[in-house]
């Protein structure tokens, strides 16, 4: 514990007057988050954070970006069902739906490719705790999680995130004839990172492993209109992703202002309807991401 408090003490800016309280400070932050709502729908759901957390009432916030990149067999689905719905318009709107065109829905919906804005806030609040909410595009993600001090520069840190697909965020999707409008959903995810830290917090690197579930659905998934004879069919989507995968991350600054690069490889196993069409895709996926972190 007294080297707990040694740390915490170097790392915290010098109080001045008595310093405020971290809710004035949060409130203040978060019309940037609201300005950054209106931009992308890429599923990207990156950490950025060190692995040791903040000291109590100290804050971070953070703006960037974010990116979600399918690979392998998820990026074939997703050039497959798009060819198809080139060569024959009536795939989307088909009862039952087309299966090449079903799985690149599921793709479409659940791994979301595509660029998005980052935004996010985290808080100590003292035990080694710390609390974080980030917003990406399509979804929010709130967690809560801990450190542990390894040595004065390395830190352990677990952690357990929920997420939410925000209803009607998503929009358009990458296919044509396919609009995800009335996507929402929820998922968890569990991440361990391992870091260091200079003196003085002039760079930190930080190396971790992290698993997680995520279910999306809509009622109706509205296809392109006259796509098909007779006008245009509706299907419910239902799919559901179990992932796992790697972070590394880095960030160089000084005092209260660093720049963070992050990038997260998973391997995702996706399974779902699309009307009465079952349909599975397994692969990788990277999302790499950026921003810029304020301390206050």
């Amino acid at each position: 514990m007294t080297a707990r408090r040694a740390t915490d003490a170097r790392r915290r800016p010098p109080a001045s007057g008595g310093a405020p309280s971290a809710g004035p400070r949060l409130w203040r932050w978060l019309p940037s988050v609201a300005s950054a709502a209106s931009l992308g729908c890429g599923g990207g759901l990156p950490l950025l954070h060190p692995a040791r957390t903040l000291a109590p009432g100290d804050v971070r916030a953070a703006a960037g970006f974010s990116g979600q990149v399918a690979v392998g067999d998820p990026a074939d689905a997703l050039r497959d069902a798009a060819n198809e719905a080139a060569a024959n318009p009536s795939a989307p709107a088909a009862s039952p739906p087309d299966p090449t065109y079903a799985r690149g829905a599921l793709v479409a919906a659940s791994v979301a490719p595509g660029i998005a804005p980052f935004a996010g806030a985290r808080v100590g609040v003292g035990g080694g705790a710390e609390g974080g909410l980030a917003y990406t595009g399509r979804g929010l993600r709130a967690d809560v999680r801990r450190s542990f001090d390894l040595s004065p520069s390395w830190a352990l840190s677990v952690g357990a995130g929920g997420s939410a697909v925000l209803y009607g965020r998503q929009g358009g999707g990458p296919l044509a004839g396919l609009d995800l409008g009335g996507l929402h959903g929820w998922g968890v995810d569990v991440p361990v990172v391992v870091g260091f830290a200079s003196d003085g917090d002039l760079y930190m690197v930080w190396v971790g492993a992290r698993g997680g579930w995520e279910h999306a659905a809509t009622g109706d998934v509205p296809s392109a209109p006259g796509t098909a004879p007779g006008g245009a069919t509706a299907a419910p989507l239902s799919a559901t992703r179990f992932w796992g995968g790697g972070l590394l991350g880095a960030a160089v600054g000084f005092r209260h202002v660093h720049v963070a690069l992050e990038i997260d490889t998973s391997y995702a196993s996706v399974a779902g309807d699309f009307g009465a069409t079952h349909a599975r895709v397994t692969g990788a996926t990277l999302a790499p991401a950026g921003a810029v972190w304020w301390r206050f």
